[in-house]
């Protein structure tokens, strides 16, 4: 499968703007009142405006999730990781269709060269107001 082409069994394109696919979903789309950047690779950085944002905002730190954990999630991740950004990848805010084992190898790699794991209870506790 290439990228634009049908997902078999779905209603998406691979990676095309536009698609159901790329969509943001709306529990979570703040519309106007947000940055979003298109992408079109794997990796949210490769040939995106999405360093030059965070730089010019001073994020230093990226806390990373969505779909799917051992692919977008994941190179997305390296290449924040590769250039200079802390990455913590939030385990229960990631999801994939891929087997169990990819998972275990992703969070492994993850830990060991890349950065840390957390979840979204540890950020909100670490968060709440003491």
């Amino acid at each position: 499968m290439n990228l634009c082409e049908p997902v078999p069994g779905t209603r998406s394109e691979v990676l095309r703007d536009g698609s159901w696919g790329a969509a943001v979903v709306d529990e979570i789309n703040p519309g106007a009142a947000d940055i979003q950047v298109s992408k079109h690779r794997f990796s949210g950085f490769w040939d995106t405006e999405l360093d030059a944002i965070l730089r010019n905002l001073g994020i230093k730190t990226l806390f990373i999730g969505g779909v799917n954990m051992d692919q977008c999630v994941m190179t997305t991740l390296e290449d924040a990781s590769f250039l200079g950004y802390d990455t913590v990848l939030v385990t229960d805010g990631t999801a994939t269709t891929s087997p169990e084992y990819c998972v275990q190898s992703t969070l492994y790699n993850v830990r060991l060269l890349f950065g840390f794991t957390t979840t979204s209870k540890a950020l909100e506790a670490a968060l709440a107001p003491a």
